[in-house]
C-alpha cells in the first residue's frame, strides 16, 4: 500500500510524462499497478496537486480528456518567444466556419454556407479534420445524406475546456432567432 506522498510523487510524475492529457480512471489504473488505491483517492490527490500549483509557474488543469499540467495562460505571451515557430494564422473564413461547427453542432457543409452566404472551400473542411478540431459524426437523413460535423475532445483540450457549456454565450441577432424559431416549428409539424 502507497502513502499519500508516494501517490502524489506518481500522479505528478505521471502527468509530467505523458503527453497526453490522463483521467482520473487512467491514473488509477496506473496506481492499481502499483498498490491498491481507490478513485476517490485519486481525485483527492489530483486537487490537492491543484492546489499546490496554484501558485506556480505551471498548472494541473482538467481538460474533456482528463488532467494535464500546462504554462499558465497569464505567461503565455512572454513565453511565445522561446518557440521558432510561429503559430498557425488562421483566416476569417476558417474561423466563421469552426464557429459555426461548435455553435450549431451537428451541422452540415450546406447548412455552413447557407449560414455564411459563400461556399467552405474543402481546404478549410480539410485543415480543422487534420487539426483534430472537427470531424463527421454521421449523415444527415435528406436526400444526398451529407455528413454532418461536430467538434472533438482534442478541440476542447486544445481550447482548455472541459465541455461545451463553458462556450461563452452568442447573442443571435432578432431576426435570425424568428427565422429559426419558423424553421425549428416546420420541422416539428413535418
Amino acid at each position: 500500500m502507497m502513502n499519500s506522498t508516494q501517490l502524489k510523487q506518481l500522479l505528478e510524475a505521471a502527468l509530467f510524462a505523458h503527453p497526453q492529457p490522463l483521467t482520473a480512471e487512467q491514473l488509477q489504473q496506473l496506481v492499481l499497478n502499483a498498490g491498491e488505491t481507490s478513485l476517490a483517492a485519486v481525485k483527492a490527490t489530483l486537487q490537492e496537486l491543484q492546489h499546490d500549483y496554484q501558485e506556480r509557474g505551471i498548472e494541473l488543469v482538467k481538460v474533456a480528456s482528463g488532467y494535464r499540467f500546462q504554462t499558465r495562460a497569464d505567461l503565455g505571451q512572454r513565453l511565445a518567444g522561446l518557440w521558432q515557430e510561429k503559430p498557425p494564422r488562421y483566416s476569417q473564413a476558417l474561423l466563421e466556419t469552426l464557429a459555426l461547427i461548435v455553435y450549431r453542432q451537428p451541422i452540415t457543409r450546406g447548412e455552413i454556407e447557407q449560414i455564411r452566404g459563400v461556399s467552405v472551400s474543402s481546404s478549410i473542411m480539410k485543415t480543422l479534420q487534420e487539426r483534430g478540431w472537427i470531424k463527421v459524426v454521421g449523415v444527415k437523413e435528406v436526400p444526398g445524406r451529407p455528413q454532418l460535423y461536430a467538434t472533438t475532445a482534442e478541440f476542447l483540450d486544445d481550447f482548455n475546456l472541459q465541455t461545451l457549456d463553458e462556450l461563452p454565450a452568442i447573442d443571435v441577432p432578432e431576426d435570425e432567432r424568428t427565422a429559426e424559431t419558423a424553421i425549428n416549428e416546420r420541422d416539428l409539424n413535418d
